[in-house]
């Protein structure tokens, strides 16, 4: 079944038996206060707004059944899949693998690197750890939805500017079909938000569309009661 979707540039339609929602990076070192995007003097409160809005995506796509996918930034214990140039930037004290309020810092096992509790990922969903800022580099992400035959995305996550946009210009050049859902995404500068999300939707939707948890709820409740 077709389900049309309210967005920008253009109404989209979409199957949900061929959609995934992909949620990326809601972990703790970048959401919750006492973070590293805290100690990085970023105002939390900012990506925090995206909370509720994926947890009501996120509930309707579970009881529809969609896949849903969760990503995590982060790296080895041993920082051997970090680059140099990655590492070697701002405060020496706040770099990757330095401990941090919730650990050291994007690494993969520490407590900052896991998923906000509001958003814990089920028994069953893919959660694909990543090295860099897009969900498809280094990660099995194509794998998963080539074989769950995949065309369209259902994009939310931080920041809206960084990884959000990475992985839709990913996506986009692979062929997938994103859609965005602003108010489910979030940065800690709401400029960099608001110009990303229309960046998107530019010249016809060059790198996707641009939709809301709202718009998306009311069209999956029209199509499935």
């Amino acid at each position: 079944m077709m389900i049309e979707l309210k967005a920008a540039p253009a109404n989209i339609a979409f199957d949900p038996a061929r959609t995934a929602l992909v949620i990326i990076d809601m972990q703790r070192d970048f959401l919750e206060p006492g973070g590293f995007g805290e100690t990085l003097g970023n105002d939390v409160s900012q990506v925090r707004v995206a909370i509720a809005p994926c947890q009501r995506v996120l509930a309707r796509a579970r009881e529809i059944g969609l896949l849903v996918i969760h990503t995590r930034e982060g790296h080895r214990p041993d920082l051997t899949d970090a680059p140099p140039a990655k590492i070697n930037r701002g405060n020496p004290s706040a770099r990757i693998g330095a401990p941090g309020p919730m650990g050291r810092i994007l690494v993969r096992g520490e407590p900052g690197h896991d998923i906000i509790p509001e958003l814990a990922p089920r028994a069953g969903e893919p959660v694909l750890d990543k090295p860099g800022k897009g969900a498809f580099y280094q990660t099995d992400l194509e794998i998963v939805l080539r074989n769950g035959h995949i065309d369209t995305l259902l994009v939310c996550g931080v920041t809206t500017e960084v990884c959000v946009h990475t992985s839709v210009r990913e996506a986009n050049d692979r062929g997938y079909r994103a859609i965005v859902l602003g108010d489910c995404c979030a940065s800690y500068f709401p400029e960099f938000h608001a110009v990303g999300l229309k960046m998107i939707s530019a010249q016809g939707g060059i790198f996707g569309w641009v939709s809301s948890s709202a718009d998306l709820l009311t069209a999956l409740e029209g199509g499935h009661g």
